[in-house]
């Protein structure tokens, strides 16, 4: 590590980066044809031959959105794991349900870059505001943590009074975790009239960062905003980096990815610049990913000059929505699946859509229920707790409910309807 940059890898010339990747990546997909899933996703495909990009680009893409169905074929990964589970450090149970492994190696999710980048140093003490429920992002950070050499409080989401007593009592200088949940923290530090302004950094990650709430973080006692690109099966993919305080253009890659702008519902790369689903191909032992599609839009920055921090990798443009109807939530996914499964449970609901509103990183998530005959108003309570219940059970999340009568719906195959607002 010095000053700039976290190691020399990310200084590297550009040529020899790819030079690198390719002489590397017949060796990851014979790895991962060593595991019954990818033998068969990629039978017939010899391993030697994939050293470039136009060949990776022949081999067939394996969707997140597939992974359910996989896993419920073979537990728990769907035969895409090359280690044993008993050889795994922990597994995670991510919404749907998916399931994700972590390895044993020392910063395993690859945290430590972005989190270097955000100025978090050796002897710094940070606070912790990822789940440590089931998924794994507050072990991203736990990881790059013991990497950097810096103290962790373990604070985990929710009980916010005890958050604004650990920064006032304990001065961490960086809060990691949600956006949206920042905002709430200094909402009430106001209320207390506690002295939180020793955070000096925060790096967001699970949700979108729009530039107003950036703004408003800034506005309001947080100098610099750091945002990641990062999943519970890739661990980080992209992060953004700064020069004299301000943020550079674009997101850099991770050392570690290959990363591939496809044609959604192809896979097809499209022409540099152009908007595309983010296909990654992770260099990872454990768990060897091979074109995987995330769902996510994005871009390259193509022909960008070099970003002014020194890391010379290629930079994507960041998060520009999705290629289906999944959405996130709250830091959760939510998948059409879920949407369907409630109103399933349910069979007074002809059609259901979940409509997701808000502003400023406050999400409200409302599920417009169809039903043949708006009932009394005692019985509609009772249906519409009944269903609130069901959100909560497959979601992991609250959600209001809306009653209205056949035919109010567009007939229109919309599951998920996200009409927030970033401005």
């Amino acid at each position: 590590m010095n000053d700039d940059t976290f190691d020399a890898l990310e200084r590297r010339d550009p040529q020899e980066r790819e030079r690198d990747l390719m002489a590397h990546l017949p060796a990851l997909v014979a790895r991962a044809q060593g595991a019954p899933g990818w033998a068969a996703i990629l039978a017939g495909v010899d391993a030697r031959q994939v050293n470039s990009r136009a060949a990776l680009a022949q081999l067939p893409i394996t969707r997140k959105a597939d992974l359910k169905a996989l896993q419920a074929i073979a537990m728990p990964f769907g035969g895409l794991a090359a280690t044993g589970v008993g050889q795994l450090s922990r597994v995670f149970v991510s919404p749907g349900p998916i399931f994700d492994p972590e390895g044993r190696g020392l910063d395993w999710w690859r945290f430590a870059r972005p989190m270097y980048a955000a100025g978090i140093r050796s002897g710094g003490l940070l606070q912790n505001c990822f789940s440590y429920h089931f998924t794994p992002a507050a072990f991203m950070v736990e990881g790059g943590a013991r990497r950097i050499g810096c103290a962790v409080i373990p604070a985990g989401a929710g009980q916010t009074e005890m958050q604004v007593q650990a920064i006032a009592d304990l001065r961490p200088d960086t809060y990691v975790g949600t956006p949206s949940f920042l905002r709430i923290i200094i909402d009430k530090a106001r209320e207390m009239g506690a002295d939180i302004s020793s955070l000096q950094r925060a790096l967001m990650g699970a949700e979108a960062l729009p530039e107003s709430l950036r703004a408003w973080l800034r506005a309001n006692g947080v100098p610099q905003v750091f945002q990641t690109y990062a999943s519970a099966d890739l661990g980080s993919v992209a992060y953004e980096t700064a020069t004299d305080g301000a943020i550079n253009p674009g997101m850099v890659l991770d050392e570690d990815v290959i990363v591939e702008i496809v044609r959604p519902g192809s896979g097809e790369p499209v022409a540099p610049g152009d908007i595309g689903e983010v296909v990654v191909t992770l260099f990872n032992d454990d768990y060897p990913l091979i074109r995987f599609a995330t769902g996510d839009m994005s871009a390259m920055l193509h022909e960008a000059p070099p970003s002014p921090c020194g890391r010379t990798n290629g930079r994507i443009r960041g998060w520009l929505g999705r290629a289906d109807q999944t959405t996130k939530v709250r830091a959760m996914f939510v998948h059409p699946s879920q949407v369907d499964n409630i109103a399933r449970r349910h069979p007074h609901i002809v059609k259901a859509r979940l409509v997701v509103s808000g502003s400023m990183a406050q999400d409200m998530m409302t599920l417009r229920c169809e039903v043949d005959a708006l009932p009394s108003a005692g019985t509609m309570a009772g249906m519409t707790a009944a269903i609130v219940h069901t959100i909560r059970e497959v979601t992991k999340l609250r959600g209001e409910v809306e009653l209205v009568a056949r035919g109010t719906l567009a007939d229109d195959g919309v599951l998920i309807e996200d009409l927030r607002d970033y401005r």
